[in-house]
């Protein structure tokens, strides 16, 4: 078993490794990486042919994990393999990309319905052949649909954790790491040098943030991811018997008639209805307008405040001191709530100014933390070598030193078009 490191070495995004188990190669995952700041081009991971492709494995929906897919179908074809929520989110995701990044892709909507095409629907634990090897997706506890891989072949197993998240969600049930004796590990390292704040603790500061605002007769608005992070935080908010009106809006609404297709990979797909009945759907302008006529909650992609109706919001909210912002989701460098966490401004309509809506940040990451982390490699069996993947460099880094001060296992960060051969 070869494996080759595409993307994901030292950095979050582009997530891309190419396995060749005795002659049949496999593509785990193929993102890509949003230039820095926004607005610059991506970058892909290292370019594969894709006639050298015989399946490609998606683990989630995540543009930084499925998002170049499509450009393996630009001048060729190959399988591709994923639970079915996965496929239909990665659609809608990637043709949302394509008409934000405009010309900025090497791929359109014909190669995005190519790779449909080729889509090969699995279940969670459904054992998939291909030439001399074996592989199976289990559930990664990090979105809807999503798994980590495990890889058989010539004796070897190989598992790659994808985005993983060991405690599960509201929505989510945790990963499934039942999976025996490993001889390779391919591990995120995305929060390997710090923790999370305890879910509840983050759950009640959010509660209590929009019971404050709404005691004042203001608005919450809640910029947030589309997929699962909008409707967790709703989830949070009506499952804490909050009364107040909670609406939303954008992409986030397209995820929820997915969601509600496959409530076999949801924890409660009840309560998950009744989170549904109780929210208020945006769907145009005028009822954009009217909602704001009164207190309520706002939650509306994008997460990091970049483009889509969460500048609306923005623009109508952030002035007034009675108003409170949220922050849910990840704040990257050079986006527009990175600069509000940061500075507290915010640029509408060419000019920068003072944020007066009360800001707070909380902390919902679909990731394993620290603790999280060691707590998989402390349970792993067998006597694997580590590869630490999917963070900044010094995250990969002191992480692959660690594994091996506590564990004394063989580990080390990955480098770009890197070769092993187990």
């Amino acid at each position: 078993m070869k494996i080759r490191v595409l993307g994901a070495a030292r950095e979050v995004g582009r997530s891309a490794f190419q396995i060749n188990c005795d002659g049949t190669n496999f593509l785990l995952d193929y993102g890509v990486m949003f230039g820095k700041p926004r607005g610059t081009p991506p970058t892909y991971p290292l370019h594969v042919k894709p006639r050298d492709i015989d399946s490609v494995i998606i683990t989630h929906a995540h543009l930084d994990h499925s998002g170049c897919v499509p450009s393996l179908f630009v001048s060729g074809n190959c399988n591709v393999f994923a639970t079915a929520p996965t496929f239909d989110l990665s659609k809608l995701l990637i043709k949302d990309m394509i008409k934000i990044e405009k010309n900025s892709h090497s791929f359109g909507l014909p190669e995005i319905e190519n790779m449909m095409q080729k889509a090969k629907i699995i279940e969670l634990k459904q054992k998939i052949r291909r030439g001399n090897a074996t592989f199976e997706l289990r559930s990664s506890g990090h979105v809807v649909g999503g798994s980590a891989i495990l890889l058989e072949s010539e004796n070897k197993r190989l598992f790659y954790t994808g985005d993983i998240n060991l405690r599960g969600s509201r929505l989510l049930p945790p990963a499934d790491l039942d999976i025996g004796e490993i001889d390779f590990l391919i591990t995120e390292s995305t929060y390997s040098q710090e923790n999370q704040m305890p879910r509840k603790e983050s759950e009640k500061g959010l509660i209590d943030f929009a019971n404050e605002v709404m005691d004042r007769k203001g608005t919450l608005f809640i910029p947030s991811f589309s997929v699962e992070r909008s409707q967790e935080v709703a989830s949070v908010l009506i499952g804490s018997g909050f009364r107040h009106k909670i609406i939303m809006d954008g992409m986030a609404l397209k995820v929820n008639e997915i969601l509600l297709k496959y409530p076999e990979f949801l924890k409660d797909p009840e309560i998950f209805k009744d989170v549904l009945d109780r929210v208020v759907a945006i769907n145009d302008h005028k009822e954009r307008k009217n909602a704001l006529k009164e207190p309520c909650v706002v939650i509306s992609p994008a997460g990091m405040l970049v483009g889509g109706n969460a500048v609306y919001y923005l623009q109508e909210l952030a002035f007034n001191e009675k108003n409170g912002i949220g922050l849910v989701s990840y704040q990257g460098e050079g986006t527009p709530g990175k600069k509000l966490l940061d500075t507290g401004k915010v640029e509408t309509r060419g000019k920068e100014l003072n944020v007066k809506a009360q800001v707070k940040q909380f902390q919902f990451s679909g990731h394993a933390d620290r603790d999280s982390l060691f707590e998989m490699i402390k349970n792993v069996k067998g006597n694997p070598q580590i590869l630490t993947v999917h963070g900044d460099d010094e995250s990969c880094t002191r992480f692959a030193e660690e594994i091996h001060e506590k564990f004394g296992l063989d580990a080390h960060a990955a480098k770009l078009d890197e070769k092993i051969t187990i």
